[in-house]
């Protein structure tokens, strides 16, 4: 193998392990991360770590892409399973069930794409594209629905006119021939279903909800019947 190789395996070796211990400080400790507190995990001067992510800032983003890509992977795989594809409901539930069991899986990492915003961190754009991944997958079903025929366009009445153009120009970028307002209540699914993961996950529920995956699953449903998805 050329020298060149080698040293690229290594470094990518490294990098995976540097994101291994700090998901683990993420857990412990929230997204209050320290390079020199990972560094000494490793058993690294601090001034190492920096070779691989000049800062706690770049370490974060590696993070927040990795755990957008791994939900975006159980968002895609939950739909993927479903073997009917005109099976709209059945995809819809699939997929947000799979987010919830990702979330309960990895609550460390769900914290950090969905839970409080790190105080001085801004994400960069490089997020957007893993980010965008399980939107995309729920959307994609209406977009399936309504190419079909059996997913109906309920009209724009239904949209505030400054709602009516922000949605156009979202459908206009990423989901071409969308009407608007089909999207508008498939982003209110969406929300809804993140929305309902966070309030288990957060401890919302506690004292409230012993019967967390049937509560989950029948708010779903509910979505499902908002949607209008057969």
């Amino acid at each position: 193998m050329p020298a060149a190789s080698i040293r690229a395996r290594a470094r990518a070796e490294m990098i995976n392990e540097i994101k291994t211990i700090a998901r683990r400080h993420l857990a412990a400790e929230g997204a209050n991360l320290s390079l020199r507190a990972v560094a000494r995990d490793m058993g690294m001067v601090s001034s190492a770590i920096y070779r691989y992510f000049p800062s706690r800032d770049e370490l974060l983003t590696a993070l927040i892409v990795d755990g957008y890509h791994a939900l975006g992977d159980a968002a895609e795989g939950g739909d993927a399973q479903v073997t009917d594809r005109a099976d709209l409901r059945g995809r819809w539930l699939a997929v947000s069930h799979a987010v919830r069991r990702w979330a309960l899986t990895h609550p460390a990492e769900y914290a950090l794409l969905f839970g409080s915003p790190v105080p001085g961190y801004a994400a960069p754009q490089e997020t957007t594209a893993a980010a965008a991944r399980t939107p995309a997958a729920l959307i994609g079903i209406l977009i399936d629905g309504f190419a079909a025929g059996t997913l109906p366009d309920p009209g724009p009445g239904e949209l505030p006119g400054p709602v009516h153009a922000n949605l156009a120009a979202v459908r206009d970028s990423l989901f071409a021939g969308l009407p608007e307002a089909l999207l508008a209540r498939g982003a209110t699914g969406w929300i809804h279903c993140f929305g309902a993961v966070s309030f288990e996950l957060f401890g919302q529920l506690d004292g409230v909800i012993e019967a967390r995956e049937e509560y989950f699953d029948h708010q779903m449903r509910r979505m499902c019947d908002l949607i209008g998805l057969p």
